[in-house]
């Protein structure tokens, strides 16, 4: 739901608005009608069909009721370890409603979704979009049981925890150091937009959502380009499973985080700032209005902010509605215009034509935050943490086969086994770096630096924002069965690569782990991998097939120990399983 603060934003378009409106249509009557739909088709002058399609994208948007509270118990592969089959054995149980459905007396819908932004608390479910952590069969029963009794999920929702294990020592955190709002700010009067490049270029600082693109040559191109207005979009989409760095900085400081906005609207000459933040965090947007409220009292947001005459600049929160692929930052500029979720092809960049094909910056909630600590202590400072050539520190979430889950922020330069004996992991085996997108590594690769050095010779480890810990007992071809469903699940199926590929691989996997595979069965998962790699339109299709492509590489006698036989003979183990699923799908 959009929430302007201030009117200093220009008249935008009116679709722009139409996420915000289905948003209340679903809240309101608890799934989008008909009859909604086109009366908001008529209202901006769209045809029924595009409308709709634009509903159909979204995961959070039901065009059947949904229940009068409506559960999505998240199902990725932490959730999973930690006993998701229990729990949604009892939700169903409980509720009268069977996984995907509703109840019969419409009380109570259930439903799956990815990673919810809670990996350190698992199982956890969203209950009316409000958190509940650390589920047990009991726990689960209470809930339900204080529902029916007319309780609301506000009453009972849990407050997740920031679980902030690790800072570094001799004040070197950046990103947990006392805060006070404005501080950075404050260095504006005596720099101009060039000394803030000037300061991001001297201190390397990279972007944290992944691709880690230099912040300076970002701003500074957008800086060059003349428009009547700019936009800075701040991306808090965050949905690689495992990952949840950024929620625990939105709820623990998100006053860095509007401030790295600011910084960035002085440097680029921007009056706009949008935050997007993911569906799953709804429960963090009081918080955020909350503190908007307080940068304008403050004098830190509308006119003439630090007292620099001239600088204006207001920022408002736009609600996403469940689309993994948003967090692309041309697919999340589409839907912040009203639009399906789809990236864009890329013949312009955003820092050229963005939001409402004007000049946008787009970053993410890290490297915000990262921005406002690195004005407020100066370059020089900055330099101090990490390493030559990766300074500064990072935030790493943290879930898993370890006894201590949670935040960890470390300067550049740790080794991974330093972070595994932080973090207190189990027989680490299986390691999954920045979510199934990322990189695999074995323990036998935990002498690596977590850096941004020697990449091509494969000596240091990048890592965008997580690490899930899986031990030897864990069954990997499980894990990437879970990793390939989630990618074909959240695949917006516009180009082929990716709709075909991420379901060949997963029926592959399948045959793996029905001990039906052959060398064969190996050969085409690298091939569709390669293909996916090579060829995808976006991101998403690019880095899908990574986990699977690595896996094959490193762990090599695992699979093979997984085949039918050591030949390509065409023996194969029966799959009764397969065999039944076929028949019941087509018995008369």
């Amino acid at each position: 739901m959009s929430t302007h603060s201030k009117k200093l934003f220009p008249v935008e378009p009116p679709r722009s608005g139409l996420l915000a409106e289905l948003w209340q249509e679903q809240l309101r009557n608890n799934h989008i009608s008909k009859q909604a739909l086109k009366k908001l088709a008529d209202k901006h002058q769209l045809s029924d069909i595009e409308t709709e399609g634009v509903a159909s994208f979204y995961h959070f948007f039901h065009q059947q009721p949904a229940g009068k509270h409506t559960i999505y118990l998240n199902n990725s592969i932490i959730s999973e370890l930690r006993g998701y089959e229990r729990i949604r054995e009892t939700f169903e149980r409980e509720t009268g409603a069977h996984m995907n459905s509703v109840d019969p007396t419409g009380s109570f819908g259930l439903f799956q979704t990815p990673c919810i932004g809670l990996s350190d608390q698992e199982p956890a479910a969203l209950i009316d979009f409000l958190p509940f952590t650390n589920l047990n069969a009991l726990k689960v029963k209470e809930i339900i049981q204080k529902l029916k009794q007319g309780k609301t999920a506000a009453e009972i929702y849990d407050t997740p925890l920031d679980n902030i294990r690790f800072t570094p020592a001799n004040d070197h955190s950046i990103f947990f150091a006392p805060y006070s709002a404005g501080e950075a700010i404050k260095k504006l009067n005596n720099l101009s937009s060039e000394a803030v490049i000037e300061q991001l270029r001297i201190s390397g600082l990279a972007g944290r959502g992944g691709a880690f693109f230099p912040t300076w040559k970002k701003w500074d191109t957008c800086r060059q380009y003349e428009s009547p207005a700019k936009f800075i979009v701040c991306n808090a989409d965050e949905g690689e499973p495992g990952t949840f760095k950024d929620r625990v900085l939105l709820n623990n400081q998100p006053g860095s985080v509007l401030e790295g906005m600011i910084l960035a609207g002085y440097t680029v000459g921007a009056a706009y700032g949008i935050v997007y933040l993911r569906g799953e965090y709804r429960w963090l947007l009081s918080k955020l209005e909350t503190e908007i409220e307080l940068f304008h009292t403050l004098g830190l947001l509308g006119k003439n902010i630090g007292g620099i005459t001239g600088f204006n600049f207001d920022i408002r929160v736009e609600i996403g509605a469940g689309a993994y692929v948003c967090g692309e930052e041309t697919a999340l500029l589409e839907s912040l215009e009203g639009k399906r979720g789809e990236p864009r092809t890329k013949w312009f960049y955003p820092v050229e034509k963005g939001y409402l094909q004007l000049p946008t910056v787009v970053n993410n909630v890290e490297t915000f935050a990262a921005v406002a600590r690195l004005i407020q202590m100066g370059s020089f400072d900055y330099l101090k943490r990490g390493i030559p050539g990766s300074a500064g520190t990072k935030l790493i979430s943290i879930s898993g086969d370890c006894q201590r889950p949670g935040i960890y922020e470390i300067e550049w330069g740790m080794t991974v086994a330093e972070l595994l004996d932080l973090c207190g992991a189990e027989d680490p085996y299986f390691i999954q770096v920045s979510g199934p997108s990322g990189e695999c590594i074995s323990v036998r690769e935990k002498y690596r630096r977590i850096s941004m050095l020697d990449l091509m010779a494969q000596k240091d480890i990048r890592c965008g924002g997580s690490f899930m810990i899986f031990s030897s007992k864990r069954d990997l071809v499980h894990i990437l069965m879970n990793f390939s469903e989630f990618f074909k699940h959240e695949s917006c199926g516009v180009c082929t690569p990716c709709r075909a590929g991420n379901f060949i691989i997963q029926r592959k996997l399948e045959r793996l782990q029905n001990e039906l595979a052959d060398m064969n069965d190996l050969k085409e998962l690298r091939n569709w991998g390669t293909i996916m790699k090579t060829t995808s339109r976006c991101g998403l299709g690019k880095t899908a097939s990574n986990s699977i492509l690595q896996s094959l590489e490193k762990f090599q006698d695992y699979f093979t120990a997984r085949f039918a036989g050591t030949d390509n003979s065409t023996y194969r183990k029966f799959d009764h399983h397969a065999a039944v699923e076929e028949y019941e799908r087509y018995k008369p």
